[in-house]
């Protein structure tokens, strides 16, 4: 069964482009702050996903151009779909290792869960077949 919620046009726009913000900000800290990322990760927790996934210099090199490239995307409105899920790919591992298990980051946490939720809006919906009104 599919549900038709009927929505502005504008304010799905206005979502998308403020949504690329925080992953363009972010892949341009993680590109230019290299050894001040990897303090957070060596600090973290649950350090060990990092550590499990690789080595930990170059995941935050690969996660800083993805989110840059699936950013700047989601910004421009093009491939919506797949820039999101690039973008949800890299926010869980990092939510995962950095966010989970300190007290200290709970709003961090709650604010990549709620940015998780905004990519999920651009995964489960065909923005691109979405009609202006």
């Amino acid at each position: 069964m599919k549900t038709t919620i009927s929505v502005s046009y504008r304010s799905v726009q206005l979502f998308r482009i403020l949504l690329s913000g925080i992953f363009l900000v972010a892949s341009f800290n993680h590109i230019l702050n290299l050894e001040k990322t990897i303090n957070r990760i060596d600090q973290a927790r649950f350090k060990g996903i990092a550590y499990f996934l690789g080595n930990p210099e170059y995941l935050i090199i690969i996660s800083g151009v993805i989110m840059m490239i699936a950013g700047f995307l989601l910004l421009v409105g093009y491939k919506t779909k797949w820039a999101a899920m690039a973008l949800a790919a890299v926010l869980v591992p990092i939510t995962l290792t950095v966010q989970v298990g300190q007290i200290h980051t709970l709003g961090p946490l709650f604010k990549n869960i709620a940015i998780l939720g905004g990519l999920l809006f651009f995964i489960l919906n065909d923005i691109q077949t979405f009609q202006k009104q």
